[in-house]
């Protein structure tokens, strides 16, 4: 096997959630190797978290980072962004004219000005951006895309999205809750942070985009200032039509993401928590559940009936990212990017402006 990566990170440190998820996906297949990060943007917490976790360089400005990696002969080839929202971009534009690939956790941004500028320093720079949506990375999900390609489905004519959690059903006060129900570092609530990965599975699988949307948006816990429930219908070019529900505020859920897909021919549905299988059925009526064991993709990592889930679906991603950064572009298009940011950014944008109208119906503009 070819030589680690040398990855850096910002944000992560201690207390924060994803960035533990990211280190352990990218060191799962031994493809990336962490040397470098700013973990916080006060020095002596980002020293501790780096001493903490065997990180040899530690910055506490990612400006500076950028600067001093670029220079190295050994620097970072790449970094993961694991911040708040707001600083996806300002972090993304420094590494990209770098020329360092970047790997942003979701959604793109949280504002438009701030999308416009990072699809500008994505388009300038000779470094990939990539976007960790990793729920499209299930092998399951990867078969599903493969299917409704293959016309297993017939021609679409329901697309049924849905995220549901529970644990913003309060006044939650946290450091994860804090930032999210934060309109300046967040940008929206529960339509950014589980609406834009229900909306990237489904134009994954699918492959096709809405060309406009009906929202209605609310904010159940008093006093919050984010969206934290949105029912959004849908409408496709080709005549589907569809409906996306997502909800913070779901009592009792924990990881309600699931995808159901009807055709001319048959149906097909995937859950995230039975993530090792689908449900394809017929006209006639009849379930089937396909298992691992028909994956087309390779993207299994143990024997069928052996379980796999959000982790290795995650590490799925890095691995795929680590190829394309050798210069295996292979599977490029199963990894999301500036493209699928873009969309993910356009669908809240425009469900905010729906739901300003009284649930007009907004054209979806990339």
């Amino acid at each position: 096997m070819s030589a680690p990566i040398p990855l850096g990170m910002v944000g992560g440190g201690d207390g924060a959630f994803i960035g533990a998820i990211h280190r352990i996906a990218a060191r799962m297949d031994g493809q990336f190797r962490l040397v470098a990060g700013a973990l916080s943007s006060n020095p002596e917490k980002a020293q501790a978290s780096a001493e903490s976790l065997g990180i040899e360089r530690s910055y506490s400005d990612y400006r500076e980072m950028a600067r001093a990696e670029a220079a190295r002969p050994d620097g970072i080839r790449a970094v993961s962004i694991v911040t708040p929202n707001h600083l996806h971009a300002p972090v993304a534009i420094a590494f990209l004219d770098a020329g360092i690939n970047v790997i942003c956790d979701k959604p793109l941004t949280s504002t438009r000005e701030d999308a416009e500028a990072l699809a500008a320093a994505a388009k300038r720079s000779k470094a990939h951006f990539f976007l960790t949506h990793n729920y499209c990375a299930h092998p399951m999900v990867r078969e599903a895309r493969a299917m409704v390609a293959d016309g297993d489905l017939g021609k679409l004519r329901l697309v049924q999205a849905e995220y549901l959690q529970g644990w913003l059903s309060e006044d939650v006060q946290n450091k994860q809750a804090d930032w999210r129900t934060d309109p300046a570092r967040s940008g929206a609530g529960a339509i950014g942070d589980i609406g834009t990965h229900a909306w990237q599975l489904a134009e994954f699988v699918t492959g096709q985009t809405p060309a406009s949307l009906s929202a209605d948006l609310s904010s159940m816990v008093e006093g919050r200032r984010v969206d934290d429930d949105a029912r959004i219908a849908l409408r496709y070019d080709s005549g589907a039509k569809g409906g996306l529900w997502v909800s913070q505020v779901a009592v009792g859920q924990e990881g309600g993401l699931s995808l159901r897909l009807f055709g001319t021919e048959a149906a097909l549905e995937w859950r995230l928590q039975d993530p090792e299988a689908l449900i394809f059925t017929g006209k006639d009526g009849q379930a089937l559940r396909l298992t691992r064991a028909r994956d087309r993709s390779n993207s299994g990592r143990t024997p069928s009936g052996h379980p796999e889930g959000y982790l290795e679906a995650f590490a799925n991603l890095y691995r795929d990212i680590a190829e394309a950064i050798r210069g295996d572009e292979t599977h490029l298009d199963r990894i999301p990017g500036i493209k699928s940011g873009l969309s993910g950014m356009a669908f809240i944008f425009a469900a905010q402006d729906s739901a300003a109208k009284d649930g007009a119906w907004v054209k979806v503009t990339t």
